[in-house]
């Protein structure tokens, strides 16, 4: 776990635990099952016309990049117990906003965190992310988007998320 907060991704224990046993997974049997697909679909002949083979390697490289990007992930996560349940806008909020004129819900934080959900998730980092940062319910602020225009954002609703 990392203390550099500046390129700390907050997590909480249950996300950073999922993601460690996907890492362990990928690393040993997931890898090992990619690389007996390689196996079998090499020993059917002629590497170029064989679908099976270069699907089998795609997939393979999927994996690998998976594995690179986990363990940078969680080698600099900051875990967390879930931000108090005190209307403020923190990692891991589950955020009711009005913005732009359009009522959305969201969460602050890592799309690793919201897991499998459908939730739209913003960064910390990014133009809203840092806008409400720290705001609180009833709070009304605006943030330059990055196409420059300047977005009217008021805060409805923040409560921790409980994935």
């Amino acid at each position: 776990m990392s203390t550099n907060n500046e390129a700390a991704v907050w997590l909480t224990q249950e996300a950073f635990d999922r993601l460690s046993a996907e890492l362990e997974h990928l690393q040993g049997p997931g890898r090992q099952e990619i690389v007996d697909r390689i196996e079998q679909a090499r020993s059917e002949g002629d590497l170029k016309e064989n679908g099976g083979y270069h699907a089998a390697r795609e997939e393979q490289s999927k994996a690998e990049g998976r594995i690179l990007y986990l363990k940078d992930l969680l080698e600099k996560a900051h875990v967390g117990e879930s931000p108090a349940n005190d209307g403020t806008v923190e990692p891991g909020t589950l955020v009711e906003a009005i913005i732009a004129g359009e009522k959305t819900t969201f969460l602050l934080g890592s799309r690793e965190v919201a897991g499998d959900t459908d939730l739209e998730v913003y960064s910390e980092k990014s133009p809203i992310g840092a806008a409400v940062h720290g705001k609180k319910i009833g709070d009304k602020l605006s943030y330059q988007a990055p196409n420059g225009r300047k977005i009217e954002v008021e805060i409805l609703a923040a409560k921790p998320f409980t994935g």
